[in-house]
């Protein structure tokens, strides 16, 4: 235990115009004295307390501290870290690491391409103090075979490495999920059974983040953009780990080109049928995707309703236009009939007009042949006649039939008297003279 350490402190003067008297005041006064036990703790007295019950000394209790910490450090590895190694494995020859499961050598099985560096370092560490042959020698094992050691060393080689590391991903079987089928989707949770398996696809997308499958909640435009995204999925995929082998032998440059050419046919083709599987999967989830079906019953729905509106609206403009088609038959019907009955009116009134024009022509010709064609005695002369019904004609022809009628009620209230009659006459004659429709001297008698 170390000792203890004197150390000496020089005190501050004290002004010197400073008293006890003047200048000194009590804030309070001691307590009595009180006796505790007091007990040592902390990590060091800890230690000491353990090397003093072990009667270890610092070297060897820092010994032992180090094995128990790597011992943790192993069983903590093991929590981590804990596959069975498959006897098949162990038995593998080296030399056909391209057809090891590389993740499966190192115990990262249920990790695959989501396991960082520090556990692909891990997990070497680890298998590296159980099967190097050094291990394996100082504790009693004489097996000279090394090739599972090599095989570790192979599958960190290509693991460490991103580009290697991801062409051995891009074939990677292991790591796939396979999709449900219909009767499992049938029996159980549609997103738990497909979920799995468009994030195991997911590792192979050039574009992040992806879109989630989402839940049964999710809006039409969240699937579209769901569907969209994995129809137009753009793939880093290459598949070149499964490439023949190019020969470095300069020498035959043809094979080497043949090589070549038959690794790129190959390549291209694994692709179009990786794109083949990729698409079929996600027909088949949107063909079992009941959100597909509701959104598609809900746009037949809206589809349906917008054509009965429509249907309704043409319906309502061809009742309005057959309605205003009727009305103005019928306007135009009643108009007919209007115009037909004002036709058979004036038709009628023109008959009257015409038969009334007769009669009071008739009522003329009688008025001057009632007064003896105004012979003073005796019958008279054929020429008074003649002269008398000319200048009747000559009336009867310059008058519409209101004056035909007015002169007819004027003759029949002169009567037969033959002066009232031929005064009526020469009124007339004289009035149509004024009016310029009889010339002057054009009437024979009635002047």
């Amino acid at each position: 235990m170390a000792s203890a350490q004197v150390i000496n402190v020089t005190l501050p003067a004290v002004p010197q115009e400073w008293t006890a008297e003047k200048d000194f005041k009590a804030l309070g006064s001691l307590s009595s004295t009180t006796q505790r036990n007091l007990e040592p703790v902390g990590p060091y007295f800890l230690a000491h307390a353990r090397r003093k019950r072990h009667q270890r000394t610092f070297s060897e209790d820092e010994r032992i501290q180090a094995q128990q910490t790597v011992k943790k450090t192993e069983e903590d590895d093991d929590g981590e870290i804990s596959e069975a190694e498959d006897p098949i494995m162990l038995s593998r020859d080296a030399k056909d690491w391209k057809g090891q499961d590389h993740y499966a050598v190192l115990g990262l099985s249920k990790y695959r391409w989501r396991a960082t560096p520090e556990q692909i370092k891990r997990a070497h560490r680890k298998k590296v103090l159980r099967h190097h042959p050094d291990k394996k020698a100082a504790l009693g094992d004489r097996d000279e075979n090394d090739n599972f050691f090599k095989c570790i060393q192979k599958a960190t080689e290509q693991l460490l490495d991103p580009v290697k590391r991801r062409q051995f991903d891009s074939v990677d079987e292991a790591a796939d999920v396979e999709p449900p089928s219909k009767k499992e989707v049938a029996k159980g949770d549609f997103f738990k059974l497909w979920v799995p398996v468009f994030e195991s696809e997911a590792r192979f997308s050039k574009k992040h983040p992806v879109p989630s499958l989402g839940n049964e909640n999710s809006t039409k435009a969240e699937v579209d953009e769901f569907y969209n995204f994995w129809y137009n999925f753009d793939s880093w995929r290459t598949f070149e780990y499964l490439d023949e082998d190019v020969p470095d032998d300069n020498e035959n440059r043809d094979q080497k080109r043949h090589i070549e050419k038959k690794n790129a046919n190959a390549r291209r083709k694994r692709k179009a049928e990786d794109t083949a599987r990729l698409r079929k999967i996600i027909d088949d989830c949107m063909a079992q995707d009941q959100r597909i079906k509701k959104f598609r019953q809900e746009a037949r729905a809206g589809k349906d309703k917008r054509r009965l509106e429509k249907e309704a609206e043409a319906k309502r403009l061809a009742e309005e236009k057959e309605k205003a088609r009727l009305e103005e038959e019928q306007r135009k019907k009643e108009a007919e009939e209007a115009a037909k009955a004002e036709r058979e009116r004036n038709k009628k009134a023109k008959e009257a007009a015409k038969n009334a024009a007769k009669k009071n022509k008739r009522v003329l010709k009688a008025s001057v042949k009632d007064v003896n064609y105004f012979a003073e005695s005796g019958d008279a002369s054929a020429q008074q006649v003649d002269s008398v019904l000319g200048d009747v004609e000559l009336v009867i022809s310059k008058i519409d039939s209101d004056e035909l009628a007015a002169l007819t009620e004027r003759l029949n209230t002169a009567g037969k008297d033959a002066a009232g009659v031929k005064s009526v006459y020469v009124a007339e004659v004289k009035r149509l003279v004024e009016a310029g429709t009889v010339k002057e001297g054009e009437a024979k008698f009635f002047i």
